[in-house]
């Protein structure tokens, strides 16, 4: 019995630390505009690209294309969507990641916060 326990606990820590160490998967997403501005939600989906990430938000109609380089600790991402471009850096916490953003040029940054679905 004690053997079961043990097997079942690192298979539990297995699964836990394979969500807190890769950012890919999908997420439903929560935001605030640069400067304190109006609020926002979608999706957006990581996928493994070699060594870097393809990171595609979906908000409302908008969709927008980025590239992302990290570990299990952080993710930074460079993105666009028609003419506009920015960047975006992301903290791991627990299976979700909180982060903040910025467009090209910007002096204020706006919060995301993605959720695992």
């Amino acid at each position: 019995m004690r053997h079961l326990l043990a097997v079942t606990a690192t298979l539990i820590w297995s699964v836990a630390a394979a969500f807190a160490a890769d950012p890919v998967g999908t997420y439903d997403v929560e935001g605030t505009n640069p400067g304190g501005g109006s609020r926002y939600s979608g999706t957006v989906t990581i996928s493994k690209t070699g060594e870097t990430y393809r990171v595609v938000w979906v908000v409302g109609s908008t969709r927008y294309v980025g590239t992302g380089i990290g570990n299990k600790d952080f993710i930074a991402v460079s993105y666009r969507s028609g003419n506009d471009t920015g960047l975006a850096l992301y903290g791991a916490d627990g299976g979700n990641w909180a982060g903040i953003w910025t467009y090209a040029g910007g002096r204020e940054v706006g919060a995301e916060l993605w959720k695992r679905q």
